[in-house]
């Protein structure tokens, strides 16, 4: 079996764990949930600073493209520094982090440096979740933030600008993602699948943050989930309905890029009888048995989780 990376990438206001963690649960579901029912995956989360408004601190300018760079930099010094350049990717990005990683893939045709080309070149599935794909009252929705939480608090103009339906950046960023598709579909690569997610309930004291028009890209599969902007990439239980359907995506696609099952590599040694004894060859060894925590390269922040096997494993 052929191991997997899968990158989250919060969004607007978002953290690195807490946008895919539910409220009282003792870890993000990526850690819980996800191993019991994806199997030889290698877990990714990408943090950066998107808050639009923050009182602690002084918000970060970068703009969409200092993000997206960021983050294209990450994941292909990441993957050189153990190895690993050649493995299947799937992204899982909410909110701006949709458009983030958008970013990132035209940035990596455009480049000249094969590492990072080959993260494009690997990508095969991406899961948007309440990405403003064209426009949204996300910008609306950041600046109500920003009062209610009061005047000493600093906001990101750039990144309010973007998310306005006339944007100019958001145009581009748009133009050059569905360029580099055409592309990929013209060069004979395989195509990246993507799954769009729109919320189905209102934000309280904001509304539906962004509506199912904006969510969605014409010619992929969309699907609702019951909840509002915030709490769509909390899941409980293997029960959640979205879980159920995110999860049910990502395994749909991985099977399909399965090679038939005498064919290729095998992730596991058999015994003289041709039986899978259950001892797999491939493995992490960076990260240990634990969360290893942060790993920075090139302004971006890249946190792993070990090696997931058949029975689970740590995040």
């Amino acid at each position: 079996m052929r191991v997997h990376s899968i990158i989250f990438v919060h969004g607007l206001t978002g953290d690195r764990e807490k946008t895919w963690q539910a409220k009282n649960a003792a870890a993000p579901w990526p850690q819980t949930l996800l191993p019991s029912r994806v199997t030889h995956a290698r877990i990714l989360t990408f943090g950066y600073d998107a808050y639009v408004a923050d009182w602690r601190s002084v918000v970060s300018k970068n703009r969409i493209g200092n993000h997206s760079m960021n983050l294209l930099a990450a994941v292909a010094t990441y993957r050189e520094d153990d190895d690993t350049n050649d493995r299947p990717l799937i992204f899982v990005c909410h909110s701006l982090g949709g458009l983030v990683c958008k970013d990132a893939l035209s940035t990596a045709q455009q480049r000249p440096e094969r590492h990072l080309k080959q993260v494009l070149l690997c990508t095969r599935g991406i899961v948007f979740l309440g990405t403003p794909h064209h426009g949204s009252d996300l910008a609306h929705w950041a600046e109500k933030l920003a009062k209610a939480i009061g005047v000493l608090k600093q906001t990101n103009p750039a990144i309010l600008a973007v998310l306005k339906s006339d944007s100019e950046v958001l145009e581009r960023v748009q133009a050059g993602f569905h360029t580099m598709i055409r592309s990929r579909a013209q060069d004979r690569l395989p195509p990246i699948e993507i799954t769009c997610f729109f919320e189905e309930l209102p934000l309280s004291g904001v509304g539906t943050v962004v509506p199912k028009d904006s969510a969605i890209l014409p010619g992929y599969i969309s699907i609702g989930i019951r909840a509002n902007h915030m709490d769509m990439t909390k899941f409980r239980n293997v029960d959640d309905a979205g879980f159920t359907a995110v999860v049910g995506e990502l395994r749909r696609w991985i099977k399909e890029w399965m090679p038939p099952r005498d064919g290729g590599l095998s992730s596991a040694r058999r015994n003289e009888n041709g039986e899978d004894d259950g001892r797999r060859v491939l493995g992490i060894t960076q990260g240990g048995s634990h969360f290893e925590g942060p790993s920075f390269v090139h302004g971006g922040t890249l946190f792993q989780g070990n090696y997931i096997g058949r029975n689970g494993g740590p995040f």
